[in-house]
C-alpha cells in the first residue's frame, strides 16, 4: 500500500513575526528548523520513492532535514506549482496590524476563503500587482498534483510532498472533498506531516498526521 506524506515547511521567520509571507523566499526560523527535526524523526520509518517540493526555500530546506535525519537521497522535482499563494499587496504586513484596519471578518475571509483574493495593488514586495485566492491557488496546485505526483502514487511510489500551508490546503480540499465552507476553517500545521495510505485499487483507506 503506497503512502503518500504530504508536509507543510517548518514556521518561517516571517511565520514568527506573523506576516503574510506568500512567495517572499524567507528562511526558516530556529523553531522552524526544530520542526523540521521532528518530522523527520517520525518519518524515520518512511522509505520515499520521489520527493516533491516547492521552489521557496522554507519548503527545500525543510525537505532536506527530514531526509537527513530519515537518511535517505531521493530524487526530488522542484516546482513553482507547489509555491504558497501570493498574497498581493499584504505580502510583508502583519496579520494583526492588517486585522486592526480592515476587521477581523475581511481577514479571515483574505487567509481562509475559497475565492476571495487579497488585495493586489502594487507594492516593492509585489511589483506584478499579482494576487491569489485559494482557487487561484489550486488551479495551478491540482492540475500539477494530479499529473506528476498522483501517477506515482497510484504505481505504487511511496511520495513526500514538502510545500505550503495553502498549496497544501488545495490538495487537501481536494482529496478530502471539502466543501468551500469547510476550507474555511482548515488551517495545516507547520512541520506535522500528514499521512495518505491508499490501497491497490487507489482508495484512500488511511489518513491522519503523525
Amino acid at each position: 500500500m503506497p503512502n503518500l506524506i504530504l508536509l507543510r515547511h517548518g514556521e518561517s521567520q516571517w511565520n514568527l513575526e506573523n506576516r503574510f509571507t506568500g512567495w517572499v523566499d524567507v528562511p526558516l526560523s530556529k523553531k522552524g528548523e526544530e520542526e523540521a527535526r521532528q518530522a523527520g524523526e517520525k518519518l524515520k520509518e518512511y522509505r520515499f520513492d520521489k520527493a516533491y517540493t516547492s521552489v521557496l526555500k522554507r519548503a527545500i530546506d525543510t525537505l532536506n532535514i527530514v531526509l537527513k535525519i530519515t537518511k535517505q537521497d531521493i530524487p526530488i522535482e522542484y516546482d513553482k506549482a507547489l509555491n504558497e499563494r501570493h498574497y498581493g499587496a499584504l505580502q510583508g504586513k502583519n496579520k494583526a496590524e492588517i486585522g486592526k484596519i480592515y476587521g477581523e471578518q475581511q481577514l479571515k475571509l483574505w487567509r481562509r476563503s475559497y475565492d476571495v483574493p487579497p488585495p493586489s495593488e502594487v507594492t516593492d514586495l509585489n511589483p506584478d500587482g499579482v494576487s491569489e485566492s485559494l482557487k487561484d491557488t489550486a488551479a495551478r496546485t491540482l492540475p500539477y498534483f494530479e499529473s506528476r505526483i498522483m501517477p506515482d502514487v497510484q504505481a505504487g511510489k511511496d511520495i513526500i510532498v514538502v510545500a505550503h500551508g495553502n498549496s497544501l490546503r488545495s490538495i487537501v480540499m481536494k482529496l478530502d472533498s471539502l466543501s468551500r465552507e469547510q476550507v474555511i476553517e482548515l488551517n495545516i500545521p507547520t512541520g506535522v506531516p500528514l499521512l495518505y495510505r491508499y490501497d491497490s485499487k487507489g482508495k484512500i483507506t488511511e489518513h491522519r498526521y503523525l
